[in-house]
Order: C-alpha cells, then sequence, then structure tokens
C-alpha cells in the first residue's frame, strides 16, 4: 500500500508496483554502468594496488605479523606470501579478472546509493512510526557494510591466504594457484564479513519488532561465545593467534548488539 502524492493511501497492483521500481532500478543500473567504466579506467589501482594487496611484504597485516614473528620468536606468524604466483589458465582470464575485480568494484562502491534508491521505492509504503524507526537506515548499513569489507580486506584475507599458499598436503604436490581461485578468495571472505556486520542493525529492528531483547543476549552470551570462536577457527588458519584475532572484533559487534538493542528496548511502547 503506497500514499498517493495527493490523497489516502491507496492499493497498488502488482505491475503498479513493478512501474514504481523501474525507475529506480534504471538510475541503479546507470549509476552501476558509469562506475564500472571509472573502475575499468583504474586497473593499476584495483589490480595491483588492492586486489594484490595482501600479498605484498608492506601490506599493513604482513608487516604487523612480521614485527610480531620477531618479537616473540614464533616464525609461523608471518604470513610468507611473497613466494606465491598465480598463473591464468584461459585465453581470456586476464581479461575476465579485470572486468571482474571493475565490476566488483563498482558494486562495492555504489552499493550505498543503491540502499537509497530501494529506500527511496519502500518509504512512502511505511507508517510515520516505521519511518522513525528506520531513521538513517542507509547509513547505518553501508557503514556495516564498508566496516566489514575493511575487516574481511585487512584481516582475514590475510590470514587465509598466507595460511592456504604455504600448505603443503606432499612435497609432491605443487601449488599452481588460479588467478580466478584468489580472486574468489578474496571476495568471498570480506562479503561474508560485510554481512556479519549487519548484525548490530538485525539486532536493532528484531528489537523494534518486539522479536528479540537485551535479557536474551545476555542470557545467551556465553553460547554466543563457543559460536563465535568456532565461527573464528572455521574462516581462519588453525593457530590459536588468528582466532583470537578474528573472535575479539566478533565478541565487540555481539557486545555492541547488546548496547543497541537496549537503547531500542526503551523506545518501545510499555
Amino acid at each position: 500500500m503506497f500514499p498517493n502524492k495527493g490523497g489516502p493511501a491507496a492499493e497498488m497492483t502488482f505491475f503498479e508496483h513493478i512501474d514504481a521500481l523501474r525507475p529506480h532500478l534504471v538510475r541503479g543500473v546507470v549509476a552501476i554502468g558509469m562506475l564500472l567504466v571509472a573502475a575499468f579506467c583504474c586497473k593499476k589501482l584495483l589490480v595491483d594496488t588492492i586486489l594484490f594487496g595482501p600479498l605484498a611484504p608492506g601490506f599493513p597485516t604482513n608487516r604487523l605479523l612480521a614485527w610480531l614473528a620477531e618479537r616473540s620468536g614464533i616464525e609461523g606468524l608471518a604470513a610468507g606470501t611473497e613466494h606465491l604466483r598465480l598463473v591464468s589458465t584461459t585465453m581470456a582470464g586476464q581479461f575476465n579478472l579485470h572486468l571482474k575485480v571493475s565490476l566488483v568494484a563498482a558494486l562495492c562502491a555504489g552499493f550505498p546509493y543503491l540502499l537509497w534508491e530501494l529506500w527511496r521505492f519502500v518509504r512512502p509504503a511505511l507508517t510515520p512510526g516505521e519511518l522513525a524507526g528506520c531513521r538513517r537506515f542507509v547509513g547505518w548499513v553501508s557503514a556495516g557494510f564498508f566496516g566489514g569489507l575493511a575487516f574481511g580486506y585487512f584481516v582475514i584475507a590475510p590470514l587465509t591466504i598466507g595460511f592456504l599458499s604455504q600448505y603443503s598436503v606432499s612435497e609432491t604436490v605443487r601449488n599452481m594457484i588460479d588467478v580466478n581461485s584468489y580472486l574468489s578468495t578474496v571476495i568471498n571472505v570480506s562479503a561474508a564479513c560485510a554481512v556479519l556486520f549487519q548484525l548490530p542493525l538485525l539486532v536493532h529492528y528484531l528489537t523494534r519488532m518486539g522479536l528479540l531483547g537485551p535479557e536474551f543476549l545476555r542470557r545467551y552470551r556465553r553460547h554466543a561465545i563457543v559460536v563465535l570462536a568456532i565461527l573464528a577457527a572455521v574462516i581462519t588458519p588453525p593457530d590459536a593467534f588468528s582466532m583470537v584475532l578474528v573472535l575479539l572484533p566478533l565478541f565487540g559487534l555481539y557486545q555492541l548488539s547488546i548496547r543497541i538493542a537496549e537503547r531500542a528496548a526503551k523506545k518501545l511502547p510499555q
């Protein structure tokens, strides 16, 4: 149900909803297309600097791990990705890589705008109370998205690449890693963290809907720690340092979710 510009709310048919959605989709596609062209022209920045950044010894995470390895005497902490060599096994492999990286960059850069267009589409159907509860929706979702991307790219990706690139099941097997496999690893871990960082916002809306509360989150805090520890162990190399490095921010997100739930619960009608 969408309100008319000059009158009361009126029911819209399925096709009327499609007509209302079409201009938002067109603007979104045009924006992504323009960003794609711009990203395609920035090949060196996107490929050499960003995509292959976790392989460089000077990458911030690799420098931190090397410093920790030197101070602690534990050589296994260092990422050690300088030996890694990527290959392209198809004729159009490098061009496809360039195109995929450009598309991912365009989608990431255009995410807030796509979210804004979606918000503009659904906003007329919301009541004043729902609008008040969804205030700053685009900003908070975008902040969680980019925060998760940064965490996945700067923390999870270097740890994962460093471990998998050095792992050997036998001396007779040599790693010849396809560049598309490397790209998928970076994208998958970063995207997973971007989704995971939406947890506080999800808790906020579930609390506003009365489906969740801070008491529930506090009661099951210990269970959450176990679940988060298992998750950290799954997405990181099998060593205690990497697991703790990932677990602490995840637990911080859970604690933040409790605070957000407390604030949201205070605004509920008694």
